[in-house]
């Protein structure tokens, strides 16, 4: 881990007003963005699919840049098993708020079957793709000037070390991993397999709010920082502003959004589950990654990674557990969400992703060939897009991560056990 005493010291002195109005001009920046998108719902203008998309994706866009820097700054005022589930849910709440969607409409409109769990195979895939490679390059870019400094040593170019407590996460992370596999298995995902995820959710939370406190205070970077420096009265309005805007300008333009996405693949002539699988996830996802950026920019590689796992198991757990019963709130039978060939074969190559991922965390060390290999593998699934190139895909994941498990195998029990026990240990393995 990176000392970044440096850092805090000198950001220490830069003076709260100045960073208040550098706060206040970059919040006006994004209210301004999504201001066509509110203007579009209340007037119910909609010129063509194209310019919805882009109107309504970019308020989707700035409000999620809202929700990440008042989510993170919340915590200099929140503490605790409350502060867990409160900041969990909103950071989720841009992706959901589309994913939602199209489970609710495929209720009572079977077209969208096919794109109701389009998104969160799409988001799930380029989190550990792309996200975890990208902090792991800049975390480990970072650290060679430390170690031309002779304060870390030549392997902190190599290897990022993940702090302990991501023990707990990962642990949830492999158990979900593993039962993923049952939803292609059983074809659909049962409204009572959807509890069991939701249950598997509050497990979670419950046990990392009981997680002992390392006693850091881990520095607040970027706009966050801006927000946390605000005098306290000042910065507790503008959080809760912060959320109530961002959360009304995601829920109004979720629905417009979700149908410019599917519109706009005809006409433009490109497959409409290719933009609700990719497009949508990259604006969700992009202030999550900018917010893990900046910490591995910081020095502070461990924590980005870990805000990542953390939303690996939000999403496996509450997202995918939500979907069966918004399909059934619109209208579905009481089975659930059912799954076409197309849907099995993305829950397979997402779910042997994750187990791949999961082998190559599960020592706390993430080496820079690991990254190389998850972007590389990430790469050719764009490349590969028939139904045999998914499934061989999903071959070269499980296999390479049962030679991973075997190389750390030592690491494999304790981190199972991690999320049934009662503390975690700050020097546990």
């Amino acid at each position: 881990m990176i000392d970044t005493a440096s850092v805090r010291a000198a950001d220490a002195g830069a003076p709260s007003a100045r960073m208040g109005r550098s706060a206040w001009g970059r919040i006006a920046i994004c209210i301004v963005l999504a201001l066509p998108a509110v203007v579009f719902r209340l007037s119910g203008f909609a010129p063509n699919p194209v310019v919805d998309l882009l109107v309504f994706g970019g308020a989707v866009v700035a409000a999620s840049f809202l929700l990440a820097w008042a989510a993170e700054a919340a915590q200099k005022d929140i503490s605790g098993a409350l502060a867990i589930a409160i900041l969990a849910l909103i950071a989720v709440l841009p992706e959901y708020a589309v994913d939602l969607y199209y489970a609710f409409r495929s209720g009572y409109d079977p077209s969208y079957e096919q794109f109701a769990a389009a998104n969160m195979t799409g988001s799930n895939r380029l989190l550990l793709g792309f996200g975890w490679p990208l902090v792991v390059v800049i975390s480990l870019l970072v650290a060679r000037r430390y170690v031309r400094a002779g304060t870390l040593p030549r392997t902190a170019t190599r290897v990022l070390q993940l702090e302990q407590s991501s023990r707990l996460d990962i642990g949830f992370l492999a158990l979900l991993a593993v039962v993923a596999f049952l939803i292609p298995l059983m074809g659909s995902i049962p409204l009572w397999f959807g509890f069991v995820l939701l249950a598997a959710f509050v497990a979670y939370l419950w046990r990392a709010s009981q997680a002992p406190d390392d006693g850091d205070d881990e520095e607040m970077v970027g706009m966050a920082g801006n927000i946390a420096s605000m005098p306290q009265r000042t910065r507790r309005w503008t959080i809760v502003a912060l959320f109530v805007v961002a959360a009304a300008v995601i829920l109004s333009s979720a629905e417009p959004f979700a149908e410019a996405l599917v519109a706009s693949g005809s006409a433009l002539g490109i497959d409409s589950y290719f933009l609700v699988q990719w497009l949508a996830p990259l604006a969700t996802e992009a202030p999550e990654f900018i917010v893990a950026a900046l910490f591995a920019l910081r020095g502070m590689g461990g924590a980005a990674i870990g805000t990542l796992i953390a939303s690996k198991v939000n999403q496996w757990s509450l997202l995918v557990g939500s979907l069966p019963i918004a399909h059934v709130l619109g209208g579905g039978t009481s089975g659930g969400l059912p799954l076409d060939g197309r849907q099995v074969e993305e829950f397979v190559l997402t779910a042997s992703q994750t187990v791949l991922g999961v082998a190559i965390i599960i020592a706390l060390r993430f080496h820079r060939w690991s990254a190389i290999a998850l972007v590389a593998l990430f790469a050719v699934q764009f490349v590969v897009t028939d139904t045999s190139g998914r499934w061989v895909l999903s071959g070269v994941h499980v296999v390479a991560a049962l030679v991973v498990l075997w190389i750390n195998r030592r690491d494999v029990v304790p981190t199972l056990r991690a999320p049934f026990r009662r503390a975690v240990a700050a020097g546990d393995a």
